[in-house]
């Protein structure tokens, strides 16, 4: 059964919030889309997908501090709340959750949740603490949504990776729906910091999808070896003025390095475009 309600209901407490899951639980599923707003296609498809899925969708709306380093632009991420709620009011969404940050993290907040290993590399090689800041607030909002399932997009696959464990190892009754990366028409994965993309820097920035393209193009032609590919794809990155954070080919669950690519090694890249750091992925099949 689908509520309707008419309407977007917006909600602002944790206390508020708890108490409309705990009435759902008693015979409706819920679906959850945890978001930093500045909405573009990629988290209406994980809304989409949600409201097709459950009987109830929620969508919060939380920049969230204590996953962004201390010269990370927390300050400057983008926001433009009153478009989030237009767009998700054409979506059907039920709800919209839009805590403060002192209801998250009020003064006496002491308890962080740390994932070893899986969030140590990779983003979490160059962001120390990033990882730990998005399993505290996700773990957070799991336990005051209350979700049976949590949709999240592909893009950020080590986030996935991240959080799918945290949950598992938690026992939390909640289980991560991934969905696949929407692309801009030239290939671009969507993402909120690709409105810092000015003039040049938005064609430069084309220069991860074009080598994650070729190495899945070398792989077809037999070449297994990921030091050529990764190879190849720096090569590409570099004549595009990218700044490599790293390129690496990794096993999907343990995000472990390979040495050999096979059907399902996954390769991941996080590059510098002019001021802009962006990340991208995909099956190397």
């Amino acid at each position: 059964m689908k509520i309707e309600n008419g309407e977007l209901s917006i909600i602002h407490t944790p206390l508020e919030m708890q108490a409309l899951s705990q009435n759902w639980q008693k015979g409706l599923s819920i679906g959850f889309v945890p978001t930093m707003g500045f909405l573009h296609e990629g988290h209406l498809s994980l809304v989409q997908e949600s409201n097709r899925m459950c009987d109830v969708t929620v969508v919060s709306i939380f920049v969230n501090p204590s996953q962004f380093g201390a010269n990370e632009d927390l300050s400057s991420y983008p926001r433009n709340l009153e478009r989030d709620l237009q767009l998700l009011s054409k979506h059907k969404v039920d709800y919209v959750f839009i805590p403060k940050a002192e209801d998250i993290y009020p003064p006496t907040y002491r308890t962080w949740v740390n994932v070893t290993g899986i969030s140590e590399v990779l983003c979490g090689a160059s962001r120390p603490g990033h990882f730990t800041g998005v399993a505290t607030v996700v773990l957070k909002l799991v336990n005051i949504v209350k979700p049976g399932l949590m949709f999240m997009g592909e893009k950020d696959y080590q986030q996935v990776t991240v959080l799918k464990a945290m949950l598992k190892d938690l026992n939390v009754p909640t289980t991560i729906i991934p969905c696949p990366i929407m692309r801009e028409a030239d290939g671009l994965a969507m993402s909120s910091r690709n409105t810092y993309l000015k003039g040049e820097a938005r064609q430069q920035a084309l220069c991860l999808y074009k080598a994650i393209l070729m190495a899945k193009q070398l792989y077809r032609e037999g070449i297994r070896d990921t030091n050529m590919l990764c190879e190849a794809a720096s090569e590409i990155i570099k004549t595009n003025k990218g700044e490599i954070d790293y390129i690496e080919f990794v096993d999907p669950e343990t995000l472990a390095h390979v040495g050999y690519a096979e059907a399902d090694t996954r390769m991941i890249l996080a590059v510098k475009v002019g001021v802009t750091r962006l990340i991208d992925n995909s099956l190397i099949q």
